[in-house]
Parts: structure tokens; sequence; C-alpha cells
């Protein structure tokens, strides 16, 4: 971090104007940085800068889900931003993102995100299933049983509140919510990481490296 040093002698009424200029940019700056990315889980490397906040209090799913709220069925959500400072675009695999975590010094398992017809199943009709059992497979065929104007509801509302784009532009950002079954568990997010293996730099045809972002500091309300 620079220093900056001041010179004791300097008369006052030549700091104090300084000083007020610093605090109003500070201000300025702070009031102009998205409030999504203030939060201590983040990584940032290559161009690209990615935020991951699990929403563990309730009252942050009212507004989004003012019916049916994802948390009281067992599932997380998990806000992320992709900001990309680069020249460059960025495309993220959104299907291969994973939430690892440590269930014993011996047992670890990946969650992959829910997809918002999987999400709805759920939250219409909660699974009493452990965790640790296998993640099922996407139902294949026409719509499942039970898929009346409710389930149609929260679909939509999961799909709405959800990352809408993969790529993302030069100097832009993509924002949304990332699903994950962790069946009320939500103490298991203490020792929670999401783990992005795959984001490619379109122009150049170039992989990045992977990130892996420490959810246990910002699994508070």
């Amino acid at each position: 971090m620079r220093k900056v040093y001041y010179n004791p002698m300097r008369k006052l009424t030549l700091i104090l104007p300084f000083v007020a200029v610093s605090l109003l940019a500070a201000k300025q700056g702070a009031t102009q940085q998205p409030s999504l990315l203030k939060t201590t889980s983040l990584e940032s490397h290559e161009g690209m800068t990615i935020t991951a906040r699990p929403w563990t209090d309730p009252a942050l799913y009212k507004e989004k889900f003012p019916k049916k709220s994802p948390v009281a069925a067992g599932i997380i959500a998990v806000q992320v931003v992709f900001r990309n400072d680069s020249d460059d675009s960025m495309k993220v695999n959104l299907e291969r993102i994973r939430l690892n975590l440590i269930l014993s010094e011996e047992e670890h398992q990946a969650l992959y995100p829910l997809s918002p017809e999987e999400a709805a199943d759920v939250i219409t009709h909660p699974s009493t299933k452990n965790v640790t059992s296998k993640r099922l497979p996407i139902p294949l065929g026409g719509p499942k049983s039970g898929r009346d104007k409710k389930w149609t509801e929260v679909e939509q509302s999961i799909r709405d509140a959800g990352v809408q784009a993969s790529v993302v532009a030069p100097h832009g950002t993509v924002q949304g919510l990332l699903y994950f079954n962790l069946r009320s568990q939500f103490e298991l997010l203490n020792s929670a990481h999401l783990y992005v293996p795959e984001i490619v730099a379109l122009e150049k045809n170039r992989s990045l490296m992977y990130f892996e972002i420490d959810l246990s500091r910002s699994a508070e309300p």
C-alpha cells in the first residue's frame, strides 16, 4: 500500500482544504462503486474479479421471492458479480461452477448450481434427503406432475434473479444469483468455497486460471 507522508511544518490553512477534497473524492468513489462488491469474499486476477456472497439472512430473499423463498426449502442463494476490467470479452462456464463443501476430514463434496427448473422442483416439493446423497440428474422428457401455475411462478422468479448472461463484455459486469441445495445444512458454508474453473478470454482464445473463493468469511447475515 502506498504511504503518504505529511510535513508537520506545513501551514494548517494548506492542509485543511487538501483533506476536505480528499474526503469528498473518497465519498464520491464509494457511492459510485457497486454495493455488491463490498464483501470480503472475492478473488481477482487476469482482469477478472469475482465476488460471491451467500444469502444466509432470510430477509434478503423477500424482495425477489415474496411468496416462495428458496432458503425456506433448504436452498442457499449465492450472489455473484463477474467484473471484467480487461479489453477482452470473458465467457464464464456457469454450468461448471461448483460449491465445494467439507463434510469431514475424509469427506468432501462438490455441488453444482441448480437450474431454475430444478430449484422450482425443490421449492415446491421440499426434499428431506441428506446433502451427502448424490445429486439427481437433470430430468429429461416432459414436465413433471405438479408443475402447475404456482410452479411456473416460482421457476420464473428463480430465473429472473439468476445470472442472466455467461459473457462479460470488456469493462462490463454481470451479476445474479446461483442456487445450491444444501438441504438446510447452512452451517456447511463455514468451510465452503465457490469454485469457478472455466473462464475464457474470447478474442485471445485464452483460458484464465481457476477461481476459488472462500465463502466462510461472508457466510453471515
